[in-house]
């Protein structure tokens, strides 16, 4: 730390211990000073010789009671008056970045200046501001938090601002300069670290373009904003060492934010925080990661910033939504809400990243609006990273009980635009939901199914649909039938279409009335019971025992298109069977629409060496993986 002597005589001051001070010496004191509860015995002749206010006190006071003066505002208090009033007398005083503020900001206020006297103590004191504290990085960080307590003379006098632009312009310059910060610095001192051999080898450590960020973190949130508009002026650091800085003032100053949460404290003192790093990011994509904006903005909705901040942030996480997680996209409702998730906020981000891949921007140029066609800007591996996101997002919030099957529903289909080549991830969300909403109507339940494409669930995943109790009798029969065909079609050919018997039980609707009066809309939405799977499951396995199939598994693509045939006339005819249909209206009165069961695990936890062993026509249970 830098400091500074101001005099050569000794420092004869001295106490009674009774708030009194004064100065050793032959000569009677002709003079009083009380600044708060201390009072000085001193002398009129030096303190008069250099502040102008004093003279101008004891000038304007009564002859009979003009050796006594009352100072109660003087900054800095008794301390600060005191070292102006050593350096009247000529005694050594020590200035050093705690106490040089308060005594120029004393020093202004007794008017000690070189109109007065030559050398005096606002002119010796700006000196060594100018000349050494200034210069130092440990002890301007010091000095400007010296100066919230002086506000507004420490402003005034422009210590604030000459403060700020030296802590600005030390953490711009180049990095070969720097021998690390003051928080550093203070580990390396060798007499404060004895033989500790890790201090030699953190000097030799190079030094990073941000090591000036954790010791900024000491400043107020005011401050510390002003510093790096300073340093966002100078236009030398990079933004992704802006954004470094913010991340770890947050880190700081907001107690749990590093969960996403906001710990109970002064809500006012947090919103000024969070409102301030959100107008401090740079304009620049990927300066801040996108796990740390929807951090900021978790803290922006519990401090209830405001809607134009969120919206802001909603719109910067939307272009780098790839980059989230699932964790990370948890936004928890607003207390009093029956729902656990704040599902609509992420629609937004969702829209927002959705919205840089639009065709088409349109200008206005002399009041006519204009269409501008552009491609695309975001790649395939984009949006099949938050298309995977978003499926997994839906999982989890499935697990609310209380939340709505529209919210779900309609989060899905805002990416139902992205082309993926699995339906696992979806198929597992939507499992999930049934699972925790074992009440909803039979059309809850085909609206939700119809999200996903059964040609695009892999092997384990159809192995644990066929023996799904919650799904639709329509889905269960689908996914058997997709199963078969992948079976039996040889090695690298493209999975059959839909037959349109099958693709009529999908949309609702059948090829003709005689099969729309035979089996009623309300029984293919109706979930499958354990007998009807196995049932089902059994005349697909006496498909591939058939000869038909047989033989096109050895012959080429002519048997190929009857082995569609013969699969399509089977399935036909499982549509037919008395047996299912049966069981079907049977079951009806006594299960209902409800009729699912808990006992199929959800996808994701089988044994990978069983499932291999493992045929689609095994009757046994699988859990899968």
């Amino acid at each position: 730390m830098k400091f500074m002597k101001l005099g050569s005589k000794p420092d004869t001051f001295q106490s009674d211990g009774n708030n009194a001070r004064y100065v050793a010496s032959e000569l009677a004191t002709d003079i009083t000073v009380t600044v708060g509860d201390v009072k000085f015995y001193l002398h009129k002749f030096p303190l008069l010789s250099k502040s102008a206010y004093l003279q101008k006190l004891v000038a304007s006071g009564n002859e009979e009671n003009n050796d006594e003066i009352q100072i109660s505002d003087i900054p800095g208090g008794p301390v600060a008056f005191e070292i102006c009033a050593k350096f009247c007398y000529g005694m050594t005083v020590t200035l050093n970045a705690f106490n040089v503020v308060a005594a120029r900001c004393a020093a202004e206020y007794l008017g000690m200046h070189e109109t007065i006297e030559k050398g005096n103590l606002i002119y010796k004191i700006d000196v060594f501001l100018n000349s050494s504290i200034f210069h130092s990085w440990k002890d301007s960080i010091i000095v400007l938090q010296t100066t919230k307590s002086m506000l507004p003379l420490s402003e005034e006098l422009k210590v604030v601002g000459l403060c700020i632009d030296a802590i600005a312009t030390k953490a711009c310059i180049d990095v070969s300069k720097v021998d690390w910060s003051y928080t550093y610095n203070r580990r390396k001192v060798p007499e404060e670290n004895g033989n500790d051999l890790n201090c030699n080898g953190f000097r030799n450590r190079p030094v990073p373009k941000d090591w000036w960020v954790e010791d900024l973190c000491e400043l107020e949130i005011d401050l510390y904003k002003r510093v790096i508009m300073n340093v966002k002026t100078k236009g030398i650091l990079s933004h992704e060492v802006i954004g470094e800085a913010l991340k770890a003032y947050s880190y700081r100053r907001l107690p749990g934010f590093s969960k996403g949460v906001i710990r109970s404290g002064d809500v006012i003192k947090y919103r000024s925080t969070v409102d301030a790093i959100v107008w401090l990011l740079p304009a620049e994509k990927g300066s801040v990661s996108c796990s740390f904006l929807l951090k900021l903005l978790k803290a922006a909705i519990i401090v209830d910033l405001g809607e134009m901040a969120q919206e802001q942030l909603v719109r910067r996480i939307g272009q780098q939504l790839e980059e989230a997680s699932v964790n990370d996209l948890s936004i928890r409702a607003a207390d009093g809400e029956d729902v656990v998730y704040d599902v609509d906020t992420v629609q937004k981000i969702v829209k927002e990243f959705l919205m840089q891949d639009q065709n088409a921007e349109f200008e206005s140029e002399d009041n006519e609006v204009q269409e501008i066609r552009r491609p695309g800007i975001l790649t395939d591996a984009s949006k099949l990273m938050v298309a995977k996101l978003i499926d997994a997002y839906l999982a989890e919030i499935a697990k609310d009980p209380n939340l709505p099957l529209s919210k779900f529903v309609d989060l899905a289909e805002l990416v139902s635009c992205i082309s993926r080549p699995s339906h696992d991830g979806l198929y597992r969300a939507i499992d999930m939901y049934l699972k925790e909403h074992p009440g909803i109507s039979k059309s809850e339940r085909k609206r939700i199914c119809k999200l996903m494409d059964c040609k695009k669930l892999s092997v384990d995943a159809c192995m644990h649909a066929v023996q799904n109790e919650r799904l639709p009798l329509r889905v269960v029969v689908q996914v058997l039938f997709f199963e078969q065909v992948r079976a039996t079609a040889s090695s690298g050919s493209s999975t059959p279409d839909l037959p349109r018997g099958l693709k009529d039980l999908n949309i609702g609707s059948h090829g003709s009335s005689r099969s729309a009066a035979t089996h009623p809309e309300e029984d293919w939405d109706a979930v499958a019971t354990a007998e009807e799977l196995k049932a089902l499951k059994g005349e697909i396995a006496a498909l591939r025992m058939s000869n038909g199939i047989g033989g096109s598994e050895r012959n080429g693509g002519d048997s190929r298109n009857s082995v569609d045939k013969v699969a399509i006339s089977k399935m036909k005819g499982l549509l037919k069977s008395k047996r299912i249909f049966s069981k079907i209206w049977s079951s009806k009165g006594a299960q209902g629409e409800n009729s699912g069961s808990d006992s199929s695990e959800s996808l994701g936890s089988a044994n990978p060496e069983e499932a291999a062993k493992s045929t689609p026509s095994r009757n046994r249970r699988h859990s899968v993986s």
